[in-house]
């Protein structure tokens, strides 16, 4: 084994040690050790991230096998790593991001009891996201693909005493488990017909395979590279919480925080883009398979936007940005963006764990309240808070020179040249989305950080509101008290992770050049030459100035900024408005607050299901075929056997007398008839 391969190994196997000293031995050794051996087990994992990435950036790729699972037949079953610039890219941000998480733990959780415990998992998650994205085979996809799905399950669940907790992480788990059936499938079916599951054998004769076709019903026959793509992007769908199965990440904000960055920014709900992206050989080969992929980017992207905006939770404002951001960058993957949809993956982990840890570092300084209608003028009590979470903002309404507004302007603009069916109207909502983007994303800045003071003032209409709504709900995880102290500014081990994410958040995007235009992704992507639009954009870019110099001059830039402008006018100029609005066009209102009413049919439907399925498999399999028929029912069998053989055992001398004689009888009958 080489140097550069130990390394490889390095990358995962540090935070796994980290995750395994603290969770079987954090009762041992302590919080501080616990928190030590993790943090440096990440820091190991984010130099070995930084070796390995300077390595393929020298041209030096790896493919290979670690080691072999089992054998069955012609098949191999292994572990292996793929190290490209694809994977080495996704390696830097999320150990990158998941150091900075950790971190910033140590002040958000420093009085909580399971202190160590949390820290033991959101190692084993970061394991297991870098499992998922150094695999080279279908096999260990799926694992790491699990692997995070678990492990996202016991940090949404972490205060498994709230049962809004336990709500929570149970449908994260159903609605994932509805997108994975899709992918295991998917991955069935490569297995079938190409009969391997390592990427380089798949992706060399995926081609030959362009061609076949397959019965999904008799007489109904499918593309079968399009079948694959869409059961593989299902399974995108349900991880990278795109519609209709996005249903789980608002709610997912019920863990803690730092979990909420650490999933919502650079790991699990990018798993599904990073997926994608690798299978772009398959993908490229179906174009029905890219425009499903666009339409469901498009429709995440403008709707989920929408419910952002009436939200009045730090955290749940964050998430619904989260969702339409995940919604630009299956477009981009839709429109054969590969690039630009994982450059804004790159930008977007910088700027949202901003905005997440932000939300965080105010929620730590007014003792647990979310709701920002409790907030207000927070700035001059928070300067470096306020001005990390503005940097965010700026980045996610895409304005220039932030990173945000390099790879969403190049989103949009992939949409506007692409080919694919429905590129227009994904590049209408794309759009349109750009204007509601900026408004939300100034809302939450306007509204918690500048203003009145409303923690101060328990008589504020929206204060009472506010109660009202959490006295109608009894959510009573939440602190609904009216606390007199002033806030203040989050401790250093809080706000040097947000300064820290806060940098990059403004200067990544100025990396587009090289990122975009430059082959830096090599053959990690491939995309067909009828796709025109990555090209198109390299002809017409002149640099990052020429950019944002031309961006001046286009309807996304004045959109967004038209954005950010009405909730200054709102929040800002008329307060009053709000309410007025909200009288005016309560119907609308009401829509968004209900989410569309997605969240009920899937209470009802899969939640719903769920339940009846397993009401039904419990009465009518457990207890009326196990304990009544089979249990009971052979026992009363054999009691009524029983009953009939203990009317012959009478104890009478004639009773046996007479039963020898019919035996007799019956012997000599069937000798003669013999």
């Amino acid at each position: 084994m080489t140097e550069m391969q130990k390394l490889y190994l390095l990358v995962p196997l540090a935070p796994l040690a980290g995750a395994l000293v603290a969770g079987l031995f954090g009762w041992a050794i302590g919080r501080r050790a616990a928190h030590v051996v993790t943090i440096f087990g990440m820091v190991v994992c984010l130099v070995a991230s930084f070796l390995v990435y300077r390595d393929v950036m020298a041209g030096n790729v790896f493919n290979g096998s670690v080691y072999t699972w089992l054998v069955s037949g012609s098949i191999r079953f292994e572990i292996g790593f793929l190290i490209d610039p694809l994977s080495a890219t996704m390696m830097m941000v999320v150990s990158f991001v998941s150091l900075m998480v950790h971190v910033y733990t140590i002040g958000y959780m420093a009085d909580d009891p399971g202190y160590q415990r949390f820290f033991s998992y959101i190692s084993l998650f970061t394991f297991s996201m870098l499992m998922l994205v150094m695999s080279n085979n279908f096999l260990q996809l799926f694992f790491g693909w699990e692997a995070v799905g678990l492990v996202s399950y016991l940090l949404i669940g972490f205060w498994f005493t709230r049962p809004t907790a336990i709500y929570a992480n149970l449908k994260a788990f159903l609605v994932n488990r509805v997108g994975d059936f899709g992918f295991l499938l998917g991955i069935a079916l490569v297995l079938m017909y190409f009969g391997t599951l390592d990427y380089a054998a798949v992706f060399a004769n995926a081609g030959r395979l362009a061609g076949n076709t397959i019965e999904l019903f008799p007489g109904v026959t499918w593309s079968l590279m399009t079948v694959i793509c869409i059961l593989l992007f299902v399974g995108a769908m349900g991880k990278s919480a795109q519609f209709p199965l996005h249903v789980w990440l608002p709610d997912s904000m019920e863990g803690p925080t730092p979990i909420s960055a650490l999933i919502h920014a650079a790991t699990m709900v990018t798993a599904g883009i990073f997926m994608v992206a690798r299978m772009s050989p398959l993908f490229e080969l179906s174009e029905t398979a890219l425009s499903f992929v666009l339409v469901i980017g498009a429709i995440t992207a403008f709707f989920m936007a929408l419910i952002a905006t009436v939200q009045y939770d730090i955290k749940r404002v964050v998430a619904y940005s989260t969702l339409s951001q995940l919604g630009y960058m299956t477009m981009a993957l839709g429109a054969s963006a590969y690039s630009a949809a994982i450059f804004h993956l790159f930008t977007h982990a910088f700027f949202k764990a901003v905005l997440f840890l932000g939300a965080g570092s105010v929620i730590i300084a007014m003792h647990h309240q979310q709701d920002m209608r409790k907030m207000g003028g927070l700035a001059k009590y928070m300067p470096i808070t306020y001005m990390t979470v503005l940097i965010g903002a700026l980045a996610n309404a895409g304005l220039p020179p932030f990173a945000g507004f390099f790879s969403k302007e190049t989103i949009v603009e992939a949409l506007h040249h692409a080919t694919v069916p429905g590129a227009g109207f994904a590049y209408a909502l794309a759009v349109a989305g750009v204007f509601i983007g900026g408004f939300y994303s100034f809302r939450l800045v306007f509204y918690a950080f500048h203003g009145r003071e409303r923690f101060a003032d328990p008589q504020h209409p929206d204060v009472r509101a506010a109660d009202a709504e959490a006295a109608a709900a009894a959510h009573h995880d939440d602190d609904h008290g009216h606390d007199t102290h002033a806030p203040h500014e989050s401790p250093a081990v809080v706000w040097v992770p947000l300064v820290l994410l806060a940098i990059p958040s403004v200067c990544a995007g100025w990396f587009i050049g090289s990122f975009l235009y430059g082959n830096y992704f090599g053959s990690s992507i491939t995309v067909n030459p009828a796709h025109t639009a990555m090209a198109t954009l390299a002809r017409n870019y002149h640099g990052v100035i020429g950019m944002m110099t031309h961006a001046l001059g286009t309807l996304p830039f004045w959109l967004a900024v038209a954005g950010a402008g009405t909730a200054w006018f709102i929040y800002i100029v008329r307060p009053d408005l709000p309410t007025v609005l909200r009288r005016r066009w309560g119907v609308l209102v009401t829509i968004l607050m209900e989410k569309y009413g997605l969240d009920r049919f899937n209470d009802w439907f899969f939640a719903g299901g769920a339940r009846a399925l397993g009401t039904g498999l419990w009465k009518g399999g457990d207890v009326a075929v196990i304990d009544n028929l089979m249990v009971n029912g052979s026992a009363r069998v054999v009691g009524w056997f029983a009953a009939v053989i203990r009317q012959v055992q009478s104890g009478y001398i004639y009773h046996y007398a007479f039963a020898m004689i019919i035996g007799v009888l019956l012997l000599l009958t069937l000798a003669y008839v013999g």
